[in-house]
């Protein structure tokens, strides 16, 4: 089963990835997300390489939206091996659009290239990970968690949530050097777990130190987030915990793998206006679980009212709710919760 470094990316884009190739032949391509999981890279630096190299797709669906195909990831691909070896981006780009073998003049001279530290700095835990085109403070982490510097990798993961907020940090900063890390373990043979579970408790905690103090109950607002029934990946709801509290709205979270009596019992005793169900694999994702919960009604007759529930996470791919809403992305989810709040819900 993949790890949650490896999956926990498709909470910025939700995919399953069994069945990543038959998706991209119906949909005729990969989305930008997807692409940016593929190479371990923000999806913002997918769309910057479009703007600035044209880099895009050779075609595109409907409107603005962007369809890679296999032809597209590859030129990527070729960017990224590029950028990491330390070829300026401009240079790399060229050479990719090209598709020809870059000349012995224009590989990249450490007295001229700009630094590169992630691509040249001995790893000082052994090997170093593959952060492609990462933002600079991704190397920072992933070279922090590497060598197990609590004091470095604590410092490093408050500064990025402080300096570019929470979604920002979560989206472009700490979820890339999750997905390094998970691949790192999976091809090193049960190596750098530890790794892998110094980074995730260490991002936890960052979260907590972060969080402001829990919104005070009030009606008509509270939101109810929870792991499915032997789920027990907690981390993308403890990064939407905090984004939900710091815009005052009430959450109650209750972590990994919930009973489902104590999750209905929950939603009775609190009278939720969303209620969040994370699932990472579809082994654990219960559509019929959604659609009781979803169907739950409390107050007088004439009044009733009842819960919004999103289902959460890559393990909900292919297992589509009708009528529920499976948002793409930490900000989407954010999005969908705070309208809910501001615009309340009619009652049935």
């Amino acid at each position: 089963m993949r790890r949650l470094c490896v999956a926990i990316s498709t909470y910025t884009n939700p995919v399953d990835p069994d069945r990543a190739d038959d998706d991209t032949a119906r949909a005729g391509g990969l989305t930008t997300g997807e692409v940016a999981r593929r190479l371990g890279v923000a999806p913002t630096t997918v769309r910057s390489w479009d703007r600035r190299y044209g880099l895009g797709p050779d075609a595109r669906t409907g409107g603005r939206h962007r369809r890679w195909t296999a032809a597209d990831v590859a030129r990527l691909e070729r960017m990224c091996a590029l950028t990491a070896s330390g070829l300026p981006p401009a240079e790399a780009a060229r050479i990719a659009l090209s598709g020809a073998p870059p000349q012995p003049d224009q590989a990249p001279r450490p007295a001229a290239a700009p630094p590169r530290p992630a691509a040249r700095e001995p790893d000082r835990a052994g090997s170093g990970l593959r952060l492609g085109d990462a933002r600079q403070e991704c190397k920072g982490v992933a070279r922090a968690a590497l060598r197990l510097d609590a004091a470095a990798l604590d410092g490093l993961l408050t500064a990025a949530i402080e300096e570019h907020g929470l979604i920002a940090a979560w989206t472009e900063i700490i979820v890339p050097t999750l997905q390094a890390v998970g691949r790192k373990w999976e091809r090193s043979d049960e190596r750098y777990v530890e790794v892998e579970h110094f980074l995730s408790w260490h991002v936890s905690s960052a979260l907590r130190r972060g969080a402001p103090a829990a919104a005070a109950p009030r009606p008509g607002a509270t939101t109810l987030l929870a792991c499915v029934p032997g789920e027990n990946h907690t981390l993308p709801l403890e990064v939407l915990t905090v984004a939900l509290t710091q815009r005052g709205i009430p959450v109650r979270m209750f972590g990994g793998a919930l009973p489902v009596e104590s999750l209905v019992a929950a939603v009775r005793r609190t009278g939720p206006v969303a209620v969040g169900l994370w699932a990472q694999s579809r082994t654990t994702a219960s559509r019929p679980l959604a659609q009781h919960v979803a169907s739950m009604q409390w107050g007088v007759r004439g009044s009733r009212r009842k819960p919004l529930v999103l289902t959460l996470g890559p393990g909900w791919a292919g297992r589509t709710v009708p009528g529920l809403p499976r948002p793409s992305g930490l900000a989407e989810a954010v999005a969908v919760v705070e309208s809910l709040v501001q615009g309340g819900q009619p009652a049935t």
